[in-house]
């Protein structure tokens, strides 16, 4: 109850409220404009010949935007829904298609995101030699390569270190033992925060810091912290000595600039150790709260070479959030982890044209696309395009243990029944689909052939793959995959395997899916 109440007296409402309004404003103005137009024009034109215009204009207006649908470089699975959503709803249709339909950031932040590449780029470290590279990992070289092609600065690191923590729990006790050991920065980027027993010990812990002279910055997801913490909550945090800022304030224009979100989550403590993974700063991820019964989820923690990226990736989006240019060097430290084994290689993804390609959604068919006897897989959401849904059928095809856990308990239902959508073309494909009985899985995992594994923030759905700002780390025959092949495991046994006829229950519900599938891209 305590939860409902605040949600509801929380800015989430008012924007709702202002969304619709602005809608509203924005067909009762065109309306008055109709109406004047046909008052003023009432015994020169006939009524008739008035209508005819109307007509016309509507139509060229819908077919202006369909042609614009299609010949506009989208996701094909995202064509179809729009012309549908256009054709059906009319003027509303293309309203929404103007609002909705736009990933792409402003020219104005794409300017400014070409010049922080540009400064990055003289700063980068040289990455570990391809030859290296093949030596010690064989054809998986070519995942690394294949990145490292498209986005330049996701450079491959040796010298790391990564623990794995299977449950946020276990990430709470180590992360707090890691900033109370802070001695120069502690950067924070994450999609949600909100006040309760876990984030308000990191804040009682950071302020600490900052009074002893730590530099301390927290970045959060405006629209993902909405309903968690107030407009102003970041003003608290600078009055507490803390650098805090909002990534893509929302203001309550019409506009396509909310829709690419940062739902990065990344920990750098003094440059020389990192955390990401799925979890956010609320206490759901913690299970001090159990909303969706128990929260399966993890992180990882790298101590070396490979922290370098993650500080790079969080001063980047910092300086975009700030609108501010600055010297990064002094924050990108050169450490070396004793007895560290394997490779590392963190990344970032982002919409179109800031990245070059849809990364995040390469990286996982590339990995698919290489394995040879087995690829796991754990995500919140399974709302997958006709290319990730064929490399997950091909690689089964050919022999590989596809297993994919999601939730048995949903934390959005649309969208719990658009993941279960998916899962009859899957299964009688060949993968194996388990959903997690104890409650959510918000774990975003991939481990193939016990020698590659990712972990991060992106989950097998478009708005990670198209519209949001995302990380992860791909790991290379490094001891931590062991730990996560223990955990896929485990979860295994807590999760039961889906059937066909699973998959075929409720034949309303089927349709109804399926009705809902032809929207999924559009979610």
């Amino acid at each position: 109850m305590k939860k409902f109440f605040k949600k509801v007296f929380s800015r989430f409402p008012f924007v709702a409220l202002t969304i619709v309004a602005l809608i509203l404003l924005f067909f009762g103005v065109l309306a008055a404009g109709w109406y004047l137009a046909a008052y003023f024009l009432a015994g020169v034109i006939p009524e008739s010949i008035i209508t005819i215009i109307v007509s016309i204009l509507d139509d060229l207006i819908l077919i202006i935007a369909v042609v614009n649908v299609v010949s506009r470089d989208l996701v094909p699975e995202t064509k179809i829904p729009w012309i549908l959503c256009i054709v059906v709803l009319n003027i509303l249709g293309v309203f929404i298609y103007a609002l909705f339909s736009s990933h792409r950031p402003t020219r104005r932040q794409r300017k400014f995101y070409a010049k922080l590449y540009e400064q990055n780029r003289a700063l980068r470290e040289p990455p570990v030699p391809k030859e290296e590279l093949q030596g010690e990992l064989g054809h998986w070289a070519d995942v690394s390569e294949a990145l490292s092609v498209s986005e330049p600065s996701a450079v491959v690191r040796g010298g790391t270190k990564v623990d794995y923590f299977p449950s946020g729990e276990a990430f709470f006790e180590r992360v707090k033992e890691d900033l109370a050991g802070a001695e120069k920065f502690i950067f924070l980027e994450y999609f949600i925060i909100e006040e309760g027993k876990f984030w308000d010990s990191l804040l009682d812990i950071l302020a600490k810091k900052a009074e002893e002279g730590v530099e301390v910055r927290v970045m959060y997801d405006d629209v993902g912290s909405m309903a968690k913490v107030s407009a102003g909550y970041y003003k608290k945090m600078r009055k507490r000595g803390i650098k805090a800022v909002k990534f893509n304030p929302f203001i309550p224009v019409v506009t396509t600039l909310h829709n690419n979100r940062d739902h990065r989550k990344i920990l750098v403590i003094d440059g020389k150790i990192g955390y990401t993974g799925g979890l956010n700063l609320a206490d759901e991820y913690i299970n001090e709260t159990h909303p969706f019964g128990y929260w399966k989820d993890n992180a990882i923690r790298l101590e070396g070479e490979g922290v370098y990226n993650l500080t790079e990736m969080f001063l980047g989006m910092y300086q975009i959030a700030s609108h501010e240019v600055e010297d990064i060097r002094p924050y990108l430290v050169k450490h070396t982890a004793e007895g560290a084994e394997g490779f590392v290689q963190p990344y970032g993804s982002g919409p179109v044209p800031l990245f070059e390609r849809h990364l995040s959604e390469d990286v996982y068919i590339n990995i698919i696309g290489a394995a040879h006897d087995y690829v796991w897989i754990t995500t919140p959401y399974l709302i997958i395009d006709y290319r990730m849904r064929e490399a997950l059928i091909l690689a089964a095809k050919r022999g590989v243990d596809v297993r994919i856990v999601t939730p048995h308990v949903p934390d959005k239902k649309l969208v719990f029944a658009l993941t279960r959508s998916t899962y009859l073309a899957l299964i009688r494909g060949g993968v194996k689909i388990y959903e997690f009985t104890p409650g959510f899985v918000h774990a975003k995992t991939f481990l193939a052939d016990g020698k590659v594994g990712t972990v991060g923030t992106v989950n097998l759905d478009y708005r990670s793959f198209l519209y949001h700002f995302e990380d992860g780390v791909i790991m290379y025959s490094v001891p931590a995959l062991a730990d996560i092949r223990e955990d896929f495991e485990k979860t295994f046994e807590a999760s039961a395997l889906q059937t066909e006829a699973d998959a075929k229950k409720s034949p309303v519900g089927r349709v109804l899916c399926e009705v809902a599938k032809i929207f999924a891209p559009l979610f």
